[in-house]
């Protein structure tokens, strides 16, 4: 009985002494768990369910410097193992942003990362420079998976030049650090991470969603009236862990990892494939506790197999 105690105190001790806080590029957040973009909103539709305080960062909607009204619909088709979305990046533009939700935002003790698209590199610039005295924003997400409007609809993560041309436009005018989102529909993700890492990327995050279909059999229609569409889930989980794996190994700058997690051990296979942090996305669908979950859920792993400090379990897969 003693012995039991004496165990359950060691643990309790051992909790209080773990630390779970992380740092990119220079900002720290108190668990490595945030938000995936367009899961999410922008915090205030889950702010009922979930203590936003009690994670590491939110990762707001894509913000346009205008209004985006999205794709025709349908928008969003179930597939085994996850979902397709094309959504169309819908957002009411930077104003509505500013004005709506930066003020929500504000009243949480948890860092706020806004995820930026655009059409052309002067859309983005011009969002990235309207979000430059809003001290509440700590990090900007820059989405390049839109398509560049200038360069033939293909999108700036899918080429190398555009992407690192756009991280140094970027980064030219943002006060606060870039986050660059790589797209996973490439030949070699390591080629892309170091085109950021050129441009002056601070960190990366990856993987964004996989371009997929699905055809509806019995109305002989697409599912998406896009066609495509985004696939995002458990589904894509095993590739988006080799492409953190490799991306981490090919530059120097922290990554955000994301694809198909949904609680504490799915964040665990990517921290140690060499993800600082990680994103929770398409499971905030079916479980708007999946965020606040996969933070306590890394706090288990920690205390099961004795780890002090979270950031060792960084990139420790065994080789």
């Amino acid at each position: 009985m003693e012995a039991g105690k004496q165990e359950k105190g060691n643990s309790a001790e051992m909790g209080q002494k773990m630390n779970t806080q992380v740092t990119l590029a220079g900002v720290t957040l108190k668990n490595p768990v945030m938000t995936a973009s367009g899961t999410f909103g922008s915090g205030m539709e889950y702010s009922e369910f979930v203590d936003l305080n009690r994670l590491g960062a939110v990762v707001t909607k894509g913000v346009a410097n205008v209004p985006w009204p999205g794709n025709p619909t349908p928008r969003v088709a179930e597939v085994y193992g996850g979902m397709l979305n094309a959504i169309g990046l819908q957002n009411p533009g930077i104003d509505v942003f500013l004005e709506r939700d930066i003020p929500f935002l504000k009243q949480f003790d948890t860092r706020v990362i806004v995820n930026v698209c655009g059409k052309t590199v002067e859309d983005y610039v011009e969002v990235v420079e309207r979000l430059g005295e809003e001290r509440a924003v700590s990090m900007l997400e820059i989405n390049v998976s839109c398509p560049n409007v200038k360069e033939g609809g293909i999108a700036f993560g899918q080429d190398p030049s555009a992407l690192e041309t756009i991280t140094r436009e970027v980064k030219k005018c943002a006060k606060q650090p870039i986050i660059m989102k790589l797209s996973p529909n490439v030949t070699d993700i390591t080629v892309m991470a170091k085109a950021a890492e050129a441009g002056g990327a601070d960190v990366i995050s990856l993987i964004n969603t996989l371009t997929s279909m699905k055809i509806d059999i019995h109305k002989r229609t697409f599912a998406v009236a896009n066609k495509t569409g985004g696939l995002s889930g458990p589904a894509i989980k095993p590739i988006a862990v080799r492409m953190v794996y490799q991306a981490a190994h090919a530059v120097s700058l922290p990554v955000i990892g994301m694809g198909g997690i949904r609680n504490g051990e799915d964040a665990v296979e990517f921290l140690l494939a060499g993800a600082t942090a990680v994103s929770v996305g398409a499971a905030n669908f079916s479980n708007p506790f999946a965020g606040k979950e996969t933070a306590e859920g890394i706090l288990d792993y920690m205390k099961k197999y004795q780890v002090a400090d979270v950031n060792e379990l960084i990139g420790a897969v065994k080789e």
